[in-house]
């Protein structure tokens, strides 16, 4: 008889009696089931493993890579610091104290009368203290010509003292000569909105202002201001 006659013949209550052939076939059957069933819950979670290593494997090497370049600059990236913090000292010195601040804002003043402008408003508010620095908003109505305005920021700019002004809801538009008046073309206009100056903080105010910032928030760390030599002038 063939192999397919005995498979056809197969006596389900007599094992020992099947042909050698047909007890090697399904031997092999059984074999094969054990060896995908093996591989599909242990080799291939072992493959995931594996992977999942190998990924991290790249990634420690490229982290390895990162701090040893770091190492390898830190004393540039110390200088770079020392640098740094060098020319922040000297901008900051270059900024107006806190005794210079009122006759900063008189030299403003001074300076857009010089130019031609008419200042209808110019009201200094409270400031407001940062890490290293003071803000001064100051709310602004002025009148002017396009020429005039260029002649007071050229003012400005000329001051002994180094003078920044930011704007901050600033609008420019031409002025109308009285109430129901249309404004004529090509003449005066009209500058009003908020503008901010700075000042640097003495080490003082600084020193009270990180002793305010520490007591809000304990847990943070402490910062190191600063400073600016020379003090208030």
């Amino acid at each position: 008889m063939s192999f397919f006659d005995d498979l056809r013949n197969l006596d389900r209550n007599n094992i020992g009696g099947w042909s050698k052939s047909v007890k090697f076939f399904f031997a092999a059957i059984i074999v094969a089931v054990i060896l995908i069933l093996g591989w599909y819950f242990k080799i291939s979670t072992q493959q995931d493993e594996l992977k999942s290593a190998q990924a991290k494997e790249l990634s420690l090497k490229k982290e390895f890579a990162d701090k040893q370049g770091k190492v390898v600059n830190l004393e540039a990236y110390k200088k770079q610091l020392v640098d740094m913090e060098e020319m922040l000292q000297t901008m900051l010195r270059q900024l107006p104290s806190r005794t210079e601040m009122p006759d900063l804002l008189n030299n403003i003043t001074q300076a857009a009368l010089s130019a031609g402008i008419e200042t209808q408003l110019f009201q200094p508010g409270a400031e407001v203290m940062k890490d290293f620095y003071a803000e001064k908003p100051i709310q602004l109505k002025m009148i002017g010509t396009y020429h005039q305005f260029g002649t007071f920021i050229s003012n400005v700019a000329s001051l002994p003292r180094v003078v920044i002004l930011t704007m901050h809801d600033v609008s420019l538009k031409p002025a109308s000569s009285g109430p129901g008046q249309k404004a004529a073309p090509g003449g005066p206009l009209l500058l009003e909105g908020i503008v901010k100056t700075y000042r640097y903080l003495d080490d003082e105010e600084q020193a009270a202002v990180h002793a305010a910032a520490k007591a809000k928030n304990p847990k943070a760390p402490a910062k190191a201001p600063p400073k600016a030599s020379g003090g208030d002038k």
